[in-house]
This record gives structure tokens, C-alpha cells and sequence, in this order.
């Protein structure tokens, strides 16, 4: 993939659309006061990519912060999502989060999860909602290989993103591969293992070779996977901290010793 050199660097969808590498995650993020104090942090540090759902409750939050940030529309990614227990009326649930949102169209729309039986339905709703123009591009969200192959094979318009839980020390190696495979952007949410691998020795002696820090070495070893990255912090620091991850490149050896730590 090369050195990427910016924040604002992107990954080509399937569809032609380009969507930033880097995001900013609002999940268990309270509405209110705390998700517009952290997207705003994140709007102030460089991000232009921003992750939420109608099942987090703080849509609404969002749009304050982007509308408060006072950077244009277009210059925002801003990624939605599906609850399940909506599939019953897909399109109301699409008109509802826009509403809330408030933001003229939305980037990316996802399926949040599978529900056996209901792929193929599911999905003709969502090609639907892209052909009106108000979604930029649709995908998908916790689903496995079979999952992603049966959409593959009803789609009319293939899934954009499928976003899943992956970090160095775990993903789906079969759903990345498949993603690869497919030209369908792998999305990783918890890359930072929410806090819990942080200390991890091989992790921080790698770091200290690159003077950098082990949240910073976990993120741009997804980037070097071609893996997009939405970390969530609601420490200021920390959210400035991760966005220092396109000056340097860790070294196919040290990627490698990472590798392992998934093996």
C-alpha cells in the first residue's frame, strides 16, 4: 500500500466513492453533552470520518457536533446503521436516522447485523434506498463469510464496507479475505481492544522502536492491511494521539511479529 502521508487519506469503494481510512467511533458514547464534546474533539483534530447507529442512540449528538464544527457537508463522512428489529419497515428506519441526523444525505448505510433468513430481502431494501440518491454507498456489519457470500450472490449493487470487530491481536481471517477478494472494504471497529490490550509486551516493544505508541502501532498496522479504522476514545489526548499514525511505517519484519499475535 505504500506510506500513507495524511489524515485525510481514503480508500476507493467499490463503487467509486472514497471514504477516509481513519474514523471516529461514538459507541457507548451518552447522547448529549458527551457525544458532541468527543465528535467535536474529533472534528478539531483532523477526522473526517464519523461512525454511528440508530441502536446508539446519539444520531441526533452527532449532527449537533458536525452542524457546530462549522466544516462543510461534504467534507464529513458519516456512517449509519440498521438496526435488526427495524428490517420490518427498512426504508422508514433509513428516513428516521437521515432526519436525525440532519445532514442532507448519508454516506454509508449498513446492516448492523445478519438475521438468517432475511439476507436477500434485506438487501434488495437497501439497494433500493441507494437508488434514491440520499446514501452514497451501502454495505454491511458483523457478518461472517457465509453471510457475506449470500449478499455477494443476490446482489444487484455489492455491499461497500462490511465492518467487523478487528484488531492485531484478532479478526476473521476468512471475512478479511473474502473482503480482498471482493473489492469490499474491511472496516475494524475495537481495533484498540477497547483499552484492554494496551500494555501488551510485543506489542510495546515494537512501539518503542518506532517512539510511538502502542494505540498508534495498532492502528497503522490495520492501515497497512488495507483495513479501515474508526478507534473511540473520549479522552482528548487520546483522540489527538490516535491520528499520529501516518508518519512512519512499520517494517514488513515488525508487521509479521504482529501478524502472530492473531495467529
Amino acid at each position: 500500500m505504500g506510506n500513507i502521508l495524511n489524515i485525510n487519506s481514503s480508500i476507493e469503494l467499490n463503487n467509486g466513492t472514497k471514504m477516509p481510512r481513519l474514523g471516529f467511533g461514538v459507541y457507548q458514547i451518552p447522547p448529549g453533552k458527551e457525544t458532541i464534546e468527543t465528535v467535536s474533539w474529533a472534528l478539531e483534530a483532523g477526522y473526517r470520518h464519523i461512525d454511528t447507529a440508530k441502536f446508539y442512540k446519539n444520531e441526533v449528538s452527532v449532527s449537533k457536533a458536525i452542524r457546530n464544527s462549522g466544516i462543510a457537508r461534504d467534507k464529513i463522512w458519516v456512517t449509519t446503521k440498521l438496526w435488526p428489529t427495524d428490517f420490518i419497515n427498512i426504508e422508514k428506519a433509513f428516513e428516521t436516522s437521515l432526519a436525525k441526523l440532519d445532514i442532507d444525505y448519508i454516506d454509508l448505510y449498513l446492516v448492523h447485523f445478519p438475521i438468517p433468513g432475511t439476507i436477500k430481502k434485506v438487501w434488495g431494501k437497501m439497494e433500493t434506498i441507494y437508488k434514491t440518491g440520499k446514501v452514497k454507498a451501502i454495505g454491511v456489519s458483523n457478518y461472517g463469510a457465509d453471510h457475506l457470500q449470500d449478499t455477494i450472490d443476490c446482489a444487484t449493487i455489492p455491499p461497500s464496507v462490511n465492518q467487523m470487530r478487528c484488531s492485531v491481536f484478532g479478526y476473521n481471517k476468512d471475512v478479511y479475505e473474502l473482503c480482498q477478494k471482493q473489492n469490499i472494504a474491511f472496516e475494524a471497529y475495537s481495533p484498540l481492544t477497547q483499552g484492554k490490550q494496551l500494555n501488551n509486551p510485543e506489542v510495546s516493544l515494537i512501539a518503542e522502536q518506532y517512539s510511538k505508541t502502542t494505540a498508534q502501532i495498532m492502528l497503522r498496522w490495520a492501515l497497512q492491511k488495507n483495513i479501515v479504522v474508526i478507534p473511540k476514545s473520549q479522552t482528548q489526548t487520546r483522540i489527538i494521539e490516535n491520528t499520529k499514525i501516518f508518519d512512519f511505517e512499520i517494517s514488513d519484519e515488525d508487521m509479521k511479529a504482529l501478524d502472530l499475535l492473531s495467529a
